[in-house]
């Protein structure tokens, strides 16, 4: 569950208070914090306090009355050369219709902000781009069958998403088929994060994707496949305002099964009771799993040009799976930096006593260089 919203709360509105200063140079909008935006979301906006079924595909679309939401990929690509890449792609969507109306005549009530970045395993690059759009003029939106910001889209195809988009160094164009059932997260698709009321998303995953088409980077056109992941959330005041960060992991093993878990860390370091996750069996069955179900610590820590340290090695354990395993970054550097500071990058799985891979995943951490 990438839950990206905290630093997506942050960029919305540096967006929009720059757009203020275009209409009115004396700015009446304060400075608010992520914490503060994220807990205590104005009443115009639903929130998420119980489950409720899920329809598809009208689910796949937007959901304008929530305060946010995204549609997010991961995944893990080779060559016919044995090359690794890794990629993401996040297309966000945030309400602006509880607030102050702007001067313009191109308002509109959703701003959108897309992210792409690619890592290059073998030369050890991460390229990545991102894009903002108003939610008018056609410029940005999502329908249950396509989801897009301007010339970035993804369409649904022939029982396949199609996914393309470049940046100035690179592009991706892919086709990710769903080899199993969606899952629901959390309770029927009711995730919990805080004690509050509200303090929840709407939660669902395709967790193994069958990924083929084209990567371009620096020039070079590279055939790929492999597998990818798609988290899918929407909601109003997810996080209880005690929260720091989050540590999530979405790993795909070699036997067949898939698990996903997020770690909510407290101001204090520690897991919020909240933090959950999921194993997914190959026939497509699935358990949802609570904190003292797993634990997840980190082993070893990369420091950043700017001076924040990331754990980039962890001991992951579930002992009902009887999985004990090492997740570790493919390279260290697959940090995003644009106007919001995460890392989020390939991973290898490995047994812990014996070292042998048990699979690949990635790997997002938020919270860190704050």
């Amino acid at each position: 569950m990438p839950l990206l919203i905290v630093t997506v709360a942050v960029a919305a509105l540096m967006v929009i208070w720059l757009a203020r200063q275009t209409v009115n140079p004396e700015p009446t909008v304060q400075p608010m914090t992520a914490r503060g935006l994220l807990s205590n979301a104005p009443e115009a906006f639903r929130r998420v306090t119980g489950p409720q079924p899920l329809n598809f595909p009208q689910d796949h679309g937007a959901h304008p009355d929530y305060r946010n939401e995204w549609w997010y990929f991961t995944g893990n690509l080779s060559d016919r050369q044995g090359r690794r890449f890794g990629f993401h792609f996040t297309l966000f969507r945030f309400a602006l219709g509880a607030l102050e109306t702007l001067d313009s005549p191109f308002h509109a009530d959703q701003l959108w902000m897309a992210h792409l970045a690619l890592s290059d395993a073998e030369r050890g690059q991460h390229f990545q781009a991102e894009r903002f759009a108003r939610g008018t003029l056609g410029l940005a939106g999502a329908t249950p069958e396509r989801w897009w910001l301007r010339d970035w889209t993804v369409e649904w195809q022939a029982d396949a998403w199609h996914l393309k988009a470049a940046g100035e160094e690179f592009a991706l164009a892919l086709r990710l088929a769903p080899t199993r059932p969606l899952v629901l997260q959390g309770d029927a698709g009711y995730s919990r994060k805080g004690p509050e009321p509200g303090n929840a998303s709407r939660y669902y995953s395709a967790t193994r994707l069958a990924a083929d088409g084209k990567l371009t980077r620096e020039g070079e056109l590279v055939e790929v496949s492999g597998l990818a992941w798609l988290d899918r959330e929407w909601g109003s005041s997810q996080l209880s305002p005690d929260l720091s960060g989050w540590d999530w992991f979405a790993l795909q093993l070699d036997d067949g099964r898939d698990l996903m878990v997020y770690r909510l860390r407290r101001d204090d370091g520690t897991a919020s009771p909240f933090s959950a996750g999921v194993l997914v069996d190959p026939d497509g069955s699935y358990q949802t799993l609570q904190k003292h179900d797993f634990t997840a610590r980190p082993q070893r820590w990369w420091t950043d040009q700017q001076g924040a340290s990331w754990p980039v090695e962890w001991q992951l354990k579930l002992p009902l799976a009887e999985l004990s395993m090492t997740v570790e970054a493919v390279f260290d550097e697959q940090l995003f930096t644009g106007s919001v500071v995460y890392w989020e990058g390939a991973v290898d799985v490995l047994d812990t006593a014996s070292g042998v891979t048990l699979g690949k995943g990635y790997l997002e951490l938020s919270g860190y260089a704050d």
